[in-house]
């Protein structure tokens, strides 16, 4: 007989889909278990009563499957004769509108533990009770109801039998899944040099459930290094699901490929590619309201039917096929996709639907993720993804605005708003508009927020209109400022606050200058994890700011590929900012040398769009176009199809000689493979170092007086690593050959020497001014 384990809230969730669990089409508070509130309400609980107590039942459902279904309840109350299960919801909405039925779903949940604990104890009555409590005033509503346990067994028979055809297509695919692995070849003749070594500590990494952190150099095969394994672990029972996590689309694509690759093989996998809302939105404008967007309209009186379509008949499901789909069951893309990631075995998505805790997928629960891998790809890219992603940003503006709209009526969300703006106010008196910070969190701030925050979510819950796009923005702006509140007196010496005023404008901005523990305490809740990077150098460096713990390892995958493959040349002229005017005229001879002695497709990475425009209007103008050579220059924001073109012109039956103008760190500096004569040769103009700033120089101060060194940490590492991953766009396989050329005079200083990879230490110099 096979099993289906389902936590009660999964159950519930998927027979009655109406959203007050999980709401995501409603606005910005539907009811939600608050943990302050239900501490609240327990403790209130008599001597006798139990908190938080589990519960478990098997339900045997036809001949093969037998249901397991799990959850806590709230509170077990003991009342003379009486067993009373006690659900807490809390709301900041007007709790007197809440009646008895408003809500079908909570009466559900609540009727799944009566009926576990009154299987598990024989009892042939149980009175279930729903709570209800407001966040602010703790004012409390409370209904019950008495139940006999044929009536309970009835209703939770009920809830099972609307969720067997899901999980018997669920148990049918992953009887086909473990099969299927277990015949899965590595899909290639051969690992290369370095491959497999990578593939083992992989493995290794998930059998001890520990972190990995991987430098591996470009054209090695990371993707399927770390696929292929994770893949096999899952088939070995080690874990349920894996998470390819990206920074940008082109390294996605790569993840899709391997999967696509395996699954050629004999692979069945359900793998879920996550494209983000702006990007697959059917509407022209994004509004996610049943009166705008008929996708929206219905989507859980839709969801079940979509899914079981959808899951049933596609394993690759990337963002075509969701919005194929999607317009066949008439659901929303984006939604559609977050559901379908649920079910699924694999997920390819950005950093932030782990690490973000505003956008994190939260329906994961803490035994899902107990047997799910991270895969983090490109993972120097997560320092500054996290640090964004911890962080907190508020304007004066934003507040005044809404103090504004709602001056008319007087409302408490008026006198909230005002109260914040003229907290402001205050704030740019005492700086005399100077920039300050501080170490110490806005506390005042916070308790203003904290009433903000109640009103707004009163007026977006009880609002019959589509909601305040300004106000539901401002509200969860908001909520990220109290949310590192919280956590500041645990983290405080990870962040700072501080000010800035700009004529009327005032902003405050909650800056979380290292963020490994917090990464850290969002890894440790998964099986493993995998930080793996062909610029993960050094690993020292990248281990400390991602949130290594003492138990974790690394290793370091030598190149595969031969000297003789690379010719690497310093050119030894200073491209300092001071000095920027002055090296135009050598940059352009540079690259009218290189065209005319060697004829190919090239790529020119400069550390900022005006630098490298500069350089390409003198190169132009010295009349290259004429000589058989073409330019591409990079812009900024540019489209998808805009990108296409760009690295299309990368072809290696090229008659003319190619120039392309880009960034550093930039679209086309990492995960564009251009393998054979698509690319000869690169050039790398300057050491990449971030512009200096204020937001630098802290992370600068920071370090120094945490005891490292504050510059390499914020500039010198950060800096490099772009060099790094732009240099490696040359050398793709085995058969490529290239020549790279690194213009700047502190390539010959100990500090960057020591961070060149191996391969590129074998270099010649060519001229330059010093």
């Amino acid at each position: 007989m096979d099993t289906c384990k389902i936590p009660v809230r999964s159950l519930v969730e998927y027979a009655y889909r109406s959203g007050d669990i999980d709401s995501r089409f409603r606005t910005a508070g539907s009811l939600t278990e608050g943990t302050k509130a239900h501490q609240k309400i327990q403790e209130q609980y008599g001597e006798q009563d139990r908190k938080e107590v589990y519960l478990s039942a098997e339900i045997p459902y036809g001949e093969h499957l037998l249901f397991v279904i799990d959850g806590r309840c709230d509170g077990l109350l003991i009342e003379g004769d009486r067993i009373v299960v006690d659900e807490i919801k809390s709301t900041s909405s007007d709790i007197r509108s809440i009646k008895e039925d408003s809500y079908p779903v909570h009466w559900a949940q609540a009727n799944c533990y009566a009926y576990m604990y009154a299987k598990e104890h024989r009892a042939v009555r149980m009175t279930v009770q729903l709570t209800y409590v407001h966040i602010a005033t703790e004012e409390t509503v409370r209904y019950s109801r008495e139940a006999e346990f044929a009536e309970l067994e009835r209703f939770v028979s009920g809830l099972v039998a609307r969720y067997a055809p899901y999980a018997e297509m669920m148990q049918r695919h992953e009887r086909a899944k473990i099969a299927s692995i277990a015949e899965l070849a590595f899909p290639f003749e051969s690992y290369r040099k370095g491959q497999r070594k990578l593939a083992g500590a992989v493995y290794t990494a998930v059998e001890r459930g520990c972190q990995l952190f991987a430098k591996a150099p470009t054209g090695i095969g990371k993707t399927i290094s770390t696929l292929f394994p994770a893949v096999k672990a899952i088939g070995n029972g080690l874990l349920n699901r894996l998470f390819y996590l990206t920074a940008k689309t082109m390294t996605r694509t790569a993840a899709e490929e391997a999967f696509s690759l395996m699954q050629t093989q004999g692979l069945h996998m359900h793998v879920v590619t996550i494209t983000a809302k702006e990007k697959i939105c059917f509407q022209e404008e994004i509004r996610c309201t049943k009166e705008d967007c008929e996708y929206a309209d219905g989507y859980y009186d839709r969801i079940n039917g979509a899914l079981l379509d959808l899951l049933a008949q596609e394993t690759s499901i990337g963002r075509e096929t969701i919005e194929r789909y999607a317009r066949k069951h008439r659901v929303c893309p984006f939604e559609f996709s977050l559901d379908a990631a649920y079910a699924s075995d694999a997920v390819i998505c950005d950093y932030n639907y782990i690490f973000d805790p505003r956008v994190s997928l939260k329906r994961l629960f803490a035994e899902q993720k107990k047997q799910t891998l991270l895969l983090i790809d490109e993972a120097h890219n997560l320092v500054d993804r996290a640090r964004d992603m911890f962080s907190a940003h508020l304007d004066k503006s934003a507040f005044l605005s809404i103090q504004r709209e709602f001056q008319t009526d007087k409302t408490p969300l008026y006198y909230a708003a005002k109260a914040v703006n003229d907290h402001f106010i205050l704030l740019r008196k005492q700086s005399g508009g100077a920039f300050q910070t501080a170490k110490e969190a806005p506390s005042e701030l916070l308790a203003l927020l904290e009433n903000f925050a109640v009103a707004a979510e009163g007026v977006l819950m009880s609002a019959s209109a589509p909601p305040n796009r300004q106000l539901l923005d401002l509200y969860f702006a908001a909520q990220d400022f109290i949310r590192i509140g919280k956590l500041y007196e645990q983290y405080k010496e990870h962040y700072i606050t501080w000010l800035s005023c700009t004529r009327s404008e005032v902003s405050l901005r909650m800056y979380c200058l290292n963020p490994a523990l917090l990464l850290r305490q969002t890894a440790k809740k998964y099986r493993s994890g995998v930080y793996f990077s062909a610029t993960l150098a050094p690993l020292s460096y990248y281990m400390d700011i991602l949130g290594a713990a003492p138990d974790d390892y690394s290793i370091s995958v030598p190149t595969p590929f031969s000297q003789e493959q690379l010719d690497v040349r310093i050119m030894p002229l200073s491209t300092r900012y001071r000095d920027r005017g002055r090296s135009i005229g050598p940059l352009v001879r540079l690259l009218q040398d290189l065209t005319s002695r060697r004829p190919g497709n090239y790529l020119a990475f400069f550390p900022s769009y005006a630098y490298m425009n500069e350089v390409y209007e003198a190169f132009a103008a010295q009349g290259s176009e004429g000589s058989g050579v073409r330019t591409l220059l990079q812009q900024d924001k540019m489209g998808e199809e805009e990108r296409e073109r760009y690295l299309f012109s990368f072809n290696a039956e090229n008659e003319d000689t190619l120039i392309g103008f880009a960034v550093m760190g930039g679209i086309f500096a990492e995960g564009v493979d251009l393998a054979g004569d698509r690319l000869n040769g690169v050039v790398v103009v300057g050491v990449g170092l971030p512009q200096i700033g204020p937001e630098r120089d802290i992370v600068m101060e920071y370090n120094n007086e945490t005891g490292r060194n504050g510059y390499d940490y914020a500039y010198v590492y950060p800096g490099m690593n772009k060099v790094l991953q732009a240099g490696g766009r040359l050398i793709r396989s085995e058969r490529d050959r290239g020549l790279l050329v690194l213009v700047d005079d502190r390539y010959l200083q100990p500090r960057y020497q020591r961070l060149l990879p191996e391969e590129w230490r074998h270099y010649r110099m060519i001229g330059g001014n010093a």
